[in-house]
């Protein structure tokens, strides 16, 4: 079927000596890179192409400074600096109605592949394309801590780009959803952190997406809330949206995502059927 090309994301472009000369045909792409027969004829809406992303730290983990890079260059000694290699080589092309899991251990790069998709993360090589601009849902998006629930409900629809009209037409489903109906009124310091991820959650997917980022939002929720955020991502799959979600919770995994992508070390290990690729990953861990 035919399909629109694919742009790279804002802050994910390739240096100039890698620039292509044109963004590539999403056809040509999806041929390349060998996609499975279940994604045969559906529109792919994200390509990672490998993709690096490395950065300098000091051996404390502390990332230095412009000062401090000057300083160790013209010294020759200083802080010792060490080169964290958080991506090393990805790619995949997801597609449309695909709701993707993203599973490895602490540490094994999850978070940085989800940032760079978004474009929030530079890549060192490499290249990330979207046919639409990502949204990332993570339980540490800041809310304003001083104002209440409701005072940030408005100012994050607003930020989100609704009118006023749109957030009054939400605001209850949004409060419903969030169950902190009796909380609303109280200040967001209030709150615990699975309450406020809640609210984050009703805010943020209340919007339509076609490329949604979920990054542990459900991890903190009760049980009740966390089958209602399944429900909601498997209707924003539905809606021809496409969703990723970093989790440990391998069950919240299989109940939602039709597909599962295993990193270890910054490398993609595994990328295929739920069940095969959580058995695989299990296996690895207890060995």
């Amino acid at each position: 079927m035919p399909t629109e090309p694919l742009e790279p994301t804002a802050s994910a472009r390739p240096t100039p000596a890698e620039q292509p000369t044109q963004v590539p045909d999403p056809q040509q792409v999806e041929a390349d890179s060998s996609p499975p027969p279940a994604s045969a004829g559906r529109k792919p809406v994200v390509v990672v192409d490998d993709v690096h992303v490395e950065y300098k730290v000091f051996a404390t983990g502390k990332r230095p400074t412009a000062a401090d890079r000057k300083t160790v260059q013209l010294r020759g000694r200083g802080k010792q600096m060490r080169t964290v290699h958080a991506l090393r080589g990805v790619s995949f092309t997801a597609y449309e109605n695909d709701s993707i899991g993203v599973i490895g251990t602490n540490g094994s790069g999850k978070s940085t592949l989800m940032r760079a998709i978004v474009g929030l993360t530079q890549t060192s090589k490499g290249a990330i394309y979207a046919s639409s601009r990502p949204s990332l849902l993570g339980v540490g998006a800041a809310l304003m801590k001083d104002l209440s629930g409701e005072r940030n409900i408005i100012l994050g629809g607003l930020a989100m780009g609704f009118t006023m009209k749109e957030i009054e037409q939400n605001y209850e489903d949004i409060v419903t959803f969030s169950g902190l109906d009796k909380f609303i009124d109280l200040p967001m310091r209030a709150y615990s952190s699975g309450m406020t991820a809640r609210l984050k959650f009703a805010l943020a997917s209340v919007q339509t997406h076609d490329i949604l980022i979920v990054d542990e939002a459900l991890a903190v929720g009760d049980r009740k809330f966390r089958q209602r955020s399944e429900a909601r991502i498997r209707e924003i799959r539905d809606n021809a949206g496409t969703v990723f979600l970093v989790s440990h919770s391998m069950q919240s995994i299989l109940d939602t995502c039709s597909r599962v992508i295993w990193l270890d070390q910054g490398t993609l290990v595994m990328d295929g059927e739920p069940n095969d690729v959580i058995n695989a990953y299990n296996d690895e861990q207890d060995a």
